[in-house]
């Protein structure tokens, strides 16, 4: 399986399983992924061969850490990121592996931000920690 950038510059092989399915319905993915919410994939570093060259963006994060993304000079797209909070996965955006047969989200986070019509799929369950970092951070 693999992920890759629209032009195909930025490539991703992922060699193995992925940890974790997470839909993120923060404004940071909003805007990131230009939807109305975000769709990652984590795999561990060991599992995830990539070639091209990547631009890298960081921001911090609404619970003190931070957060990177990788897209591709050329054409733009998010391919992968890495989280502070998980040092040892690469994170890989879901829309970018385009296989619709790609497992559903076991979780669902920032929901306070998610779309009243968006509907993600049982047997996610939300984060109400995330809720609770979000208003402490006051956002």
């Amino acid at each position: 399986m693999d992920a890759r950038c629209q032009c195909g510059q930025l490539f991703v092989n992922l060699l193995g399983p992925s940890s974790s399915v997470v839909a993120c319905h923060c404004s940071d993915c909003q805007r990131r992924s230009g939807s109305p919410f975000g769709v990652l994939a984590y795999y561990p570093d060991e599992s995830v061969k990539i070639t091209g060259e990547a631009t890298r963006y960081e921001r911090p994060t609404a619970t003190g850490g931070t957060f990177e993304t990788f897209f591709c000079p050329t054409c733009g797209s998010t391919v992968y990121a890495r989280t502070g909070k998980h040092p040892t996965l690469i994170v890989i955006a879901v829309g970018a592996i385009c296989d619709p047969t790609y497992p559903a989200p076991v979780r669902s986070v920032w929901e306070e931000g998610k779309h009243d019509w968006v509907v993600i799929p049982e047997p996610s369950c939300t984060s109400p920690l995330m809720r609770a970092a979000r208003a402490l951070a006051n956002i």
